[in-house]
């Protein structure tokens, strides 16, 4: 048995197909897609020259499609020249001028709307001061800002006159900022006096004055957006306030034309080991991706209104915040704050009142939410709701269908998009007017990825079910064009196997009797119980199906008998259960697992916790997690977590 068979012991046999009303109205019905799917069979390159042809505003037309001379650094459309910002602005101003760009909510309930006109005329005096403060093409500029308008300015601002994008997440603490600075040699640092979140005041400012005094030497100038209003320290002759930096700039700033392969930002990855990966994206490749998968995936039309709550200090909130709907000249919602302040309906309130339509969120607060019951969102008047995604991590069936019935009413496809930082843009995802659905599966690749799961020697897996190594086998043109300032790392990274042909996404999947895709987790999330080898992702699903739990995480501790012996961190839905209860809720776990999947997958051990570490992003934490479950000591950074305390839970101190 090669070292990557993972066996599946999961099956979903619930099917859910796009109503005919839907399919009737949608950008891509059957035959649309299945005229893309055989064009980039039949002609790979030319498929991708039409699509970047029909879909991006070319200052100069390119002649070549693909350059694969220096494989794996692939370069696409390397002879043509393009702005990002004319692309998602001023393109649209002949026929959208007065249409609502951004609407914006804070957390205290401020709400405001941005049409394209006016998001044309505040890029283009923060790109005009930018350029007064001595930014230059290709000079990196570094965002750590809270989630507001002027977050996206900056970003456009930037892509505006050349000079390369870092967001920064505002969750990070000051070494984070400092060690992406420093990586990036920035030269500017885009911040604001502070955010909101959770009723509390995130202290923006003063992160990145803390990262400041401790190196960062590259950085000549902070530009500092009043947002809080609260008292800030300002150092003469380094900070200047938004409002001074862009009074009296002129509302023109022509756009600089930049080769199609020029960086457009750079977004900071945490590596397993090591510093953070600063993952390299081009300007024509992504944004043809972040156009495509809008259009195909979220079926963006004129009326629609669309909110992706990730924050812009991630992928998902560049490509479908940011660049991909204002490309395709939609209207998006940008929240800054906590889904659950005042309370759990906070999110449903906003649906109905700024009437969204599409919906893209995280399994993670799908699930947080769920935990407060149906309530809230049947408080709301969820209607206007057409399209329902999910991104970030597999999602289980069971929050699944909550998202389908509760929050769709059973009429809305739900698109569960797989991809990562270094694509780009959405990689396998249901066509939500094409695609029949099964809860936690992302169905199928795009048109023009060529996506398989492989076994040891890169042999494709044809036997249904059998887990192995996904891989893309083709280059594609939003992916990552390097690491940045390191080309082998991106190498040894991302093409390691396989004669460094295919990329390697980092991801176990299978593929069932449809030929649908499964994630199984990440290789490094496998465990190996007596020689069976188990996906995480599997028995977590198999534990939030049962009635009393909300989320659970589950890793793998070293066993002198078995290899390896599973450890559950659970959530339940009412308060966390300790002592006898706690002893009873164990058992009754324990053979539910049995049930589900087989005694081969109960856990050995199930602690239970007010809350899961978790990142500010809400990704959960796992290296900590098993760190806690073999007992060791914690010597990794634990400052981003959004709640320290529940780890003296998790570790049974508490």
């Amino acid at each position: 048995m090669s070292g990557i068979e993972i066996n599946s012991v999961l099956t979903e046999t619930r099917l859910f197909k796009p109503s005919a009303e839907f399919t009737a109205k949608a950008r891509i019905k059957p035959e649309d897609l299945a005229a893309l799917n055989k064009q980039a069979e039949d002609d790979y390159e030319g498929f991708w020259a039409d699509q970047a042809k029909q879909h991006i505003d070319w200052h100069t037309a390119f002649t070549k499609t693909l350059d694969d001379s220096q494989a794996p650094h692939y370069k696409w459309f390397s002879d043509g020249s393009m702005n990002v910002s004319h692309n998602c602005i001023d393109r649209h101003l002949a026929t959208k001028a007065d249409k609502t760009a951004i609407v914006f909510e804070g957390e205290a309930g401020d709400t405001k709307n941005i049409s394209y006109q006016q998001l044309h005329d505040d890029v283009c005096q923060f790109a005009n001061a930018l350029k007064t403060k001595g930014i230059n093409k290709g000079d990196r500029v570094v965002i750590y800002m809270p989630m507001v308008p002027e977050a996206v300015v900056a970003m456009q601002a930037c892509a505006r006159i050349g000079a390369i994008h870092s967001v920064v997440f505002g969750g990070f603490s000051a070494e984070s900022l400092r060690d992406r600075i420093e990586d990036a040699q920035a030269v500017m640092l885009i911040t604001a006096d502070g955010g909101t979140r959770g009723g509390k005041t995130v202290e923006l400012k003063e992160a990145a004055d803390k990262a400041l005094s401790n190196g960062c030497s590259s950085i000549n100038n902070v530009i500092v957006l009043k947002r809080s209003g609260h008292a800030i320290a300002m150092q003469e002759g380094r900070d200047t306030w938004w409002s001074d930096a862009v009074a009296g700039m002129d509302k023109t700033c022509e756009p600089e034309w930049v080769n199609a392969a020029d960086p457009l930002f750079l977004l900071y990855t945490s590596g397993s080991t090591g510093k953070p990966k600063g993952i390299q994206h081009s300007s024509a490749g992504y944004l043809l991706n972040a156009i495509t998968t809008n259009l195909w995936v979220f079926d963006l039309q004129d009326n629609d209104v669309f909110w992706c709550t990730a924050d812009v200090g991630w992928i998902t909130g560049h490509t479908y915040v940011a660049y991909g709907p204002l490309a395709v000249g939609a209207t998006i919602v940008m929240f800054e704050g906590a889904p659950v302040i005042p309370d759990a309906g906070r999110f449903w309130k906003m649906c109905e009142q700024h009437k969204v339509t599409i919906f893209y969120t995280a399994p993670t607060a799908i699930r947080a939410l769920m935990r407060f019951g149906d309530e809230f969102p049947n408080r709301y008047d969820l209607s206007s709701l057409r399209l329902l995604g999910t991104v970030g991590e597999p999602i289980n069936p069971e929050a699944w269908m909550w998202y389908h019935t509760v929050i769709g009413k059973e009429r809305c496809p739900i698109v569960d998009t797989w991809w990562q930082t270094e694509t780009g843009a959405n990689v396998l995802t249901p066509i939500p007017g094409v695609t029949a659905t099964k809860p936690g599966s992302c169905t199928l690749p795009l048109p023009g990825m060529d996506v398989d799961v492989v076994n040891e020697e890169g042999e494709s897996i044809t036997e249904a079910n059998k887990g192995g190594y996904l891989v893309i086998k083709k280059p594609w043109p939003s992916m990552l064009s390097t690491i940045w300032g390191d080309d082998q790392r991106y190498i040894d990274t991302y093409f390691p196997k396989f004669g460094g042909k295919y990329y390697l996404a980092g991801d176990s999947a299978r593929r069932d009797e449809d030929g649908y895709f499964w994630i199984m987790g990440r290789i490094d999330d496998v465990l190996n119980v007596s020689g069976h080898r188990l996906g995480t992702m599997e028995v977590e699903s198999a534990l939030v199906a049962h009635e009393a739990v909300v989320e659970a995480a589950v890793v793998g501790r070293p066993h002198e008998i078995k290899g390896e012996a599973i450890v559950a961190f659970v959530i339940c839905q009412n308060e966390r259960p300790v002592g006898e209860a706690a002893e009873k809720m164990v058992t009754e776990l324990r053979n539910w697992v049995g049930e589900q999947i087989g005694a081969i997958a109960k856990p050995d051990e199930i602690r239970f916790a007010d809350g899961l570490p978790k990142t500010r992003s809400g990704k959960i934490m796992r290296r900590l997690l098993r760190t806690i479950a073999a007992g060791e000591e914690i010597t990794s950074d634990i400052s981003t977590l959004e709640n320290e305390a529940v780890v003296a839970q998790l570790q049974g101190e508490a």
